[in-house]
C-alpha cells in the first residue's frame, strides 16, 4: 500500500477541480488548480491528508504549511486562516478531508488508555491546536482501505463505519496521537470549553463562565487555554466570531445580520474589530470577496 495508490484513487473520482462529498459520511475529496490566498475559516476536528501540492493554515499568526510528507490534525474547533497559495494547473492540490467523530475518538482514546493499563505516560499538558504528523504505515494503510470502499458500494455500507474507526485509531497511535488523546481523553476540559463556545457564539460568555463550565479557577483556566490554543480566551472568542462573520459575509449574508448572528450588539464595534483583524471594513470585505466553492 502506498501514497501513489491513494492518489490514484482520488484522481479517478475527481479529474477536475472541486470539493466533493463522498458516500462515506464526513469524508471529502478535493482538487484545487488555482492559487487561493489564506482567508478566515473555522476548522472543526479534522484530519487533512495531502497527496499533491501544498496547503497552508495560519493560527494566531503562525503558519503551518504541509504537503504529502505530513498530514494535519486539528483536534478542536479552531478559528484559522487557510488557503492554497501555491496551487496551479501544473501542480494541483489534491487530497482528502476526514471529519473526526468526537464520540468515536473519545471511545477509542478510553480503550487505548485502558489497554495500556496505565503504562503510557500521563498526558498532563494541554492539547495542541494544530499538529502535523508523518504518514506512518498504519495511517497509510487505514486511509487506503477506507478510500477503496468508494469503489465497492455494498462493502461501504457494511464496512464504512469500521474503516473510519480504523483510521481514527491510526491517528491516535501516530505522531500526532498525543495531541489527539489530550483533546478527546481524560482531562479534555479545554476541548470541551471550545465545543461549548462554538455553539454559543451569539451569547455573551465571560472567562468566569468558561472556567466554571469545566470546574477550574479563572487563573488556571486562562493559562491552560492559552497553552492549548496560543490565544487568550477572549482573543479566541473574538477570532471565532469574526471568522464566522467573515465566512457568512463571503457567502452573501448582509453585514448587519452576520454581526448580529455571531453575538455583536454594536455595529460600530463589529466594524472596528473586523477592520483591525482583516485590514478591511466588513463592506469592503463583502465587495471584494467572491462566493465560489472553495476549500478551507
Amino acid at each position: 500500500m502506498s501514497k501513489d495508490q491513494i492518489k490514484d484513487l482520488i484522481e479517478s473520482r475527481l479529474p477536475e477541480a472541486g470539493l466533493v462529498d463522498t458516500a462515506l459520511k464526513g469524508v471529502q475529496l478535493f482538487r484545487v488548480t488555482e492559487a487561493m490566498p489564506c482567508v478566515p475559516a473555522i476548522y472543526e476536528p479534522t484530519v487533512v491528508a495531502i497527496l499533491s501540492g501544498t496547503k497552508e493554515a495560519v493560527l494566531d499568526g503562525k503558519r503551518h504549511a504541509y504537503s504529502s510528507d505530513k498530514y494535519l490534525l486539528c483536534p478542536m474547533t479552531m478559528p484559522v486562516e487557510a488557503g492554497t497559495p501555491q496551487a496551479s494547473e501544473a501542480i494541483p492540490l489534491l487530497g482528502v478531508v476526514i471529519t473526526l467523530d468526537p464520540r468515536t475518538m473519545r471511545e477509542l482514546t478510553l480503550e487505548i488508555e485502558t489497554a495500556d493499563g496505565g503504562t503510557r505516560p500521563a498526558q498532563r499538558s494541554a492539547p495542541s491546536a494544530l499538529a502535523l504528523s508523518s504518514w506512518d504505515v498504519g495511517f497509510t494503510q487505514a486511509l487506503q482501505r477506507l478510500l477503496e470502499l468508494l469503489e465497492k458500494p455494498n462493502d461501504l455500507v457494511v464496512l464504512g463505519a469500521g474503516r473510519l474507526r480504523e483510521l481514527c485509531y491510526a491517528v491516535l497511535m501516530g505522531e500526532a496521537g498525543g495531541a489527539a488523546r489530550r483533546a478527546f481523553g481524560v482531562g479534555n476540559e479545554i476541548a470541551r470549553t471550545i465545543d461549548y463556545l462554538a455553539t454559543h457564539l451569539n451569547e455573551q460568555v465571560t472567562i468566569d463562565d468558561m472556567a466554571a463550565h469545566v470546574g477550574m479557577s479563572r487563573a488556571v483556566f486562562h493559562r491552560r487555554f492559552k497553552e492549548a490554543t496560543t490565544m487568550s480566551p477572549i482573543q479566541f472568542v473574538k477570532s471565532m466570531r469574526l471568522n464566522n462573520a467573515a465566512m457568512k459575509i463571503a457567502g452573501g449574508m448582509n453585514v448587519s445580520e452576520a454581526a448580529w448572528d455571531v453575538g455583536y450588539q454594536s455595529a460600530s464595534q463589529f466594524s472596528r474589530e473586523f477592520k483591525r483583524m482583516y485590514g478591511q471594513s466588513p463592506r469592503q470585505w463583502s465587495n471584494a470577496t467572491q462566493v465560489p466553492q472553495r476549500l478551507n
